[in-house]
């Protein structure tokens, strides 16, 4: 048997290969057409095990792999880079070194999504990033407003229709070309606010909600669309082996340096599901604006604690976390979200509130 390494790029992929018995092929450069590419596959023995990076182009290289009657095995290249320890750095060195690592059994590959799930997960994605423009815009209009010191006070969510209104008559106090600016933006606003229903009404006829995604929405803080994107990145929830694996995959862990009996926490990592943890993330932004009607739940009780101690920032990401390990329970034992038992000390805080708040009334 033969391995083989694939070092992809936008333009060309690198492929070289290794033998049982550890030696080297010849190195091959393919242009990326589907075309090149599959005639390179064509040539290769039925069944040939091919490691290739997960780079932004990966999808169309996976399915011609599979069609042509091999093995793609997708590769973490951040940590296959590690794994390598090489000092310099080219393509045929990176194609070299998938192949030897594979030959070896240390390959890190990761799970590579049915190709239906692939295009499913697409719409959801594009949602977000449809969102993002709209957090954007609406910063850009809090700025030019806050720069002359327009403040509206009559309404929480300038916004909203009575927003709306009470702002454009305030715009009369911009200067000329910053209260274009803002008109621009408003309309601009608008037209993603639309773009965005329509993406949610796509997602709701195309997706059909599974018992996983049901199960999902009893969490608190996860709604209709937050269940179809967190069921969506998981996926099959068995390739995790614990909860803590799918709550790193989320980026939900803080990185740790433990030493001489001395740990320090440091900030998430960045090379985990960016969509997971933003869903994630927004279901915890939830449980902070209902912290008040859910002063009961274990949600609220503890995004209270971790904010008195470390801050808000840290306590939504401790809430994520929470919410990311309670998804892998309830989907691998097929079961509602449920509240976490309370220790000891939990309930005499809980009690001790609760007295709290009866001196007060």
């Amino acid at each position: 048997m033969r391995y083989y390494g694939c070092d992809a790029h936008k333009r060309y992929s690198v492929f070289s290969s290794m033998d049982e018995q550890g030696h080297f092929g010849s190195t091959v450069r393919i242009e990326n057409s589907r075309y090149q590419f599959s005639r390179f596959l064509g040539g290769l023995p039925e069944g040939s095990p091919i490691a290739i990076e997960s780079v932004g182009n990966w999808y169309w290289m996976i399915d011609e792999i599979e069609k042509a009657g091999h093995v793609p095995l997708l590769v973490h290249a951040r940590k296959a880079k590690l794994m390598m320890g090489q000092i310099n750095k080219t393509d045929k060195l990176d194609s070299r070194g998938l192949a030897l690592l594979m030959r070896n059994g240390t390959l890190p590959s990761v799970w590579i999504p049915p190709g239906e799930l692939r295009d499913l997960r697409e719409l959801p994605r594009t949602r977000m990033a449809q969102v993002r423009v709209r957090t954007m815009l609406k910063n850009r209009i809090h700025a030019g407003l806050a720069k002359y010191a327009i403040e509206i006070r009559e309404v929480s969510d300038i916004f909203g229709l009575s927003g709306r209104q009470i702002l454009q008559k305030r715009l009369v106090e911009l200067p000329p070309q910053t209260r274009r600016s803002v008109e621009v933006q408003l309309r601009m606003l608008d037209q993603v606010a639309e773009h965005i229903r329509e993406s949610e009404d796509q997602i709701k006829v195309i997706i059909d909600q599974t018992p996983e995604m049901k199960r999902l929405m009893s969490m608190p803080g996860v709604g209709k669309i937050l269940s179809i994107v967190i069921a969506l990145e998981i996926g099959d929830v068995s390739r995790f082996p614990s909860a803590q694996h799918l709550a790193s995959y989320a980026g939900t862990v803080p990185r740790i340096k433990s030493s001489g009996g001395r740990s320090v926490y440091g900030k998430v990592r960045s090379d985990v599901n960016r969509y997971l943890k933003w869903a994630l993330v927004e279901a915890a932004n939830v449980v902070v604006l209902n912290q008040n009607r859910w002063s009961d739940r274990h949600v609220a009780r503890l995004y209270g604690r971790i904010r008195h101690r470390k801050g808000h920032a840290k306590a939504v990401v401790a809430v994520a976390r929470h919410l990311a390990e309670a998804a892998y329970w309830m989907l691998t034992r097929e079961e509602a979200y449920k509240e976490p038992k309370q220790d000891s000390s939990t309930r005499k805080e809980a009690r001790v509130s609760h007295e709290e708040k009866k001196l007060v009334h």
